[in-house]
């Protein structure tokens, strides 16, 4: 249920909102981080709120933005004392690319929250008496917005306050033509306090109309939870167990600022009213419940995050029993299955070394850099492919297939029990694959389900024909295409959404167990795909090994010659002691 809502009307006022907008825009309309623009806006913003009696702290701190470099950027904030420690803030970022004068996102939420620290600074009464909240009240407006949520990371992770927050409100891009809408995505697979959700929710109804706020699909929603991912600032703050939402008129990606439309007064009115009432009502109402959750927001209901994971796991089911099924049939009827297993082991390491020579580039520098925090789309770090790079991946990628490569083709026609063995060796590996995902993260079983239950026919299709093979094996790739789809048309990343997610692997955002997991798969995916075009081969026996080549002479001399002096040298001091 939401807090009920404040008594008085609020005192946001528009027509000051606006002009304060148009105040920054045009004194500094190039924000962006590192930038004398950027330094001057946060001096304006200190000036602003010194007028109305709040002193402010700056923050200055150091981060890499890809394409930018190493910067210094500032969070500034004002305090609003209440008799309880717990704190509410308000926030909003103050940056822009500098593409444009940024003067929705985010000079209009910068204006709001100015407006908003107003009602708290100026005096209430004719006697002078200022109003005092019952909470603590936060007023941040950071820096690095467009680059991550930089500033707000920050403060999540170094900030006095950090343990005493109650609720984030975030403001962002207010006066957009967009219908209000909530954005609640985190860092992690979690969802801030439903109680914060619908209030939010209630407190836009009550201002434009009763119309519900806009929000991500369900299936959006879905997607964040099993790849945490979000270009607000409420992401830093629910990620690490602080309930946070950012009021909007954009999408799920925030507008470009050299888009720089009228701005709707109308609705940067009504989110701004909407932001005083919530505050008030978290400020006077019912404690929050503290901390976050999981769940799908569908607007009047919510679907737990414990029965969306139910479902997922329960969905694995009717794959594992016939995995299993098939490994026992395979066992009975006396079919090797350790040529197999060490055949995907040997499609596991060169995946695995592909890994390592990707982060090997990394530190060489060939890909751009960055602290690990969301890139911008609008950025050119977004999309600047480094083919170069990419080049000498393939290259390297190539000459290390030279390895396996003479034990993982075909010497001899294999036989159909050889070929099946090879399929149950796939399915196993993609079972255990299921099993470490449901370990880290069951809400990204939602990208493996599709090859579980495609991959799962390919035993029986081998007589079926190649079209209807190829059919089979191509669903299976549904999984990851989701999330490049969502890459692709949810944050507006088209064709760049592959190297847009190489680049959150190369800085760090995308965990290692996550990156460890994908290879897996991958190597599972490459073991089928040979085994679909004829071209598979069991691990050779001892008799079937071809000679060893060159470098593998050379890497076995050096480990015979190390072994053998380790066996001697025991040997020659007992000789030493005996004499």
């Amino acid at each position: 249920m939401p807090l009920p809502g404040p008594t008085l009307p609020p005192s946001f006022d528009k027509t000051s909102a606006l002009a304060l907008t148009k105040d920054l825009v045009e004194k500094y309309p190039d924000r962006g981080p590192g930038s004398p623009g950027a330094l001057g806006a946060s001096r304006w913003f200190a000036d602003q709120l010194k007028a109305y009696g709040f002193p402010s702290t700056t923050d200055g701190f150091f981060a890499t933005i890809p394409g930018r470099g190493r910067v210094l950027l500032r969070n500034i904030l004002a305090v609003a004392r209440g008799p309880s420690t717990d704190a509410i803030v308000v926030m909003a970022h103050r940056d822009d690319t500098g593409a444009g004068t940024g003067a929705n996102d985010n000079a209009s939420g910068t204006a709001a929250l100015i407006e908003l620290a107003r009602a708290y600074g100026q005096p209430a009464t004719a006697a002078g008496k200022p109003v005092r909240p019952q909470h603590t009240l936060l007023f941040l407006s950071t820096d690095g917005g467009e680059f991550g949520a930089l500033g707000a990371t920050r403060f999540a992770q170094s900030s006095p306050y950090r343990g005493h927050v109650l609720a984030v409100i975030n403001l962002d891009a207010l006066a957009g033509p967009g219908r209000a809408r909530l954005e609640i995505g985190g860092d992690q697979p979690r969802s801030p306090a439903a109680a914060l959700v619908e209030t939010a929710a209630a407190r836009i109804a009550e201002e434009n109309g009763s119309v519900a706020p806009g929000r991500t699909s369900a299936f959006g929603q879905l997607i964040d939870l099993a790849f945490p991912f979000s270009l607000y600032e409420q992401a830093p703050f629910v990620g690490r167990g602080v309930p946070a939402v950012t009021l909007t008129t954009a999408g799920d990606r925030p507008p470009d600022s050299a888009a720089d439309r009228p701005l709707n007064g109308t609705h940067l009115l009504e989110l701004g009213r909407a932001a005083q009432n919530l505050v008030t009502s978290i400020d006077t109402g019912l404690e929050l419940p503290q901390g976050t959750s999981t769940y799908l927001y569908l607007g009047q209901r919510f679907v737990r995050g414990w029965a969306v994971e139910l479902a997922l796991i329960a969905m694995l089911l009717p794959f594992l029993v016939p995995a299993i099924d098939l490994f026992a049939r395979c066992r009975r009827r006396r079919i090797a299955i350790a040529p197999a297993l060490r055949s995907y082991r040997s499609r596991l390491g060169f995946w695995l070394w592909c890994g390592i020579l990707f982060f090997w580039l990394d530190l060489l520098g060939v890909w751009p850099g960055g602290a690990a925090r969301p890139i911008n789309p609008e950025t050119a770090a977004a999309g600047n492919w480094p083919r170069l790079g990419l080049l000498a991946l393939a290259i390297l990628a190539g000459l290390s297939w030279l390895v396996p490569r003479a034990r993982l083709t075909p010497r001899r026609p294999v036989t159909p029990e050889e070929d099946l063995a090879g399929h149950v060796a796939a399915l196993l590996a993609l079972a255990v694959v299921a099993l470490l995902v449901v370990a880290t993260n069951p809400f990204a079983l939602i990208f493996l389900l599709p090859s579980l239950h495609a991959w799962l026919w390919l035993p029986q299709l081998r007589v079926r024909g190649p079209v209807v093979t190829i059919v089979v094996l191509l669903a299976g790739f549904a999984g990851p295409l989701f999330l490049l789809g969502s890459l692709a048309v949810r944050f507006g990343l088209g064709l760049d959404s592959p190297w847009y997610l190489a680049e959150l692997t190369a800085i760090g955002y995308v965990p290692i167990v996550a990156v460890f997991i994908f290879l897996a798969w991958t190597a599972t995916a490459a073991q089928l795909i040979v085994l679909a075009a004829g071209r598979y081969a069991p691990y050779p026996s001892a008799e079937e090994r071809p000679p060893r080549g060159p470098i593998r002479n050379a890497v076995r001399a050096v480990l015979l010659v190390i072994y053998s002096r380790r066996r001697a040298a025991p040997d020659t001091e007992q000789r030493a002691l005996e004499q």
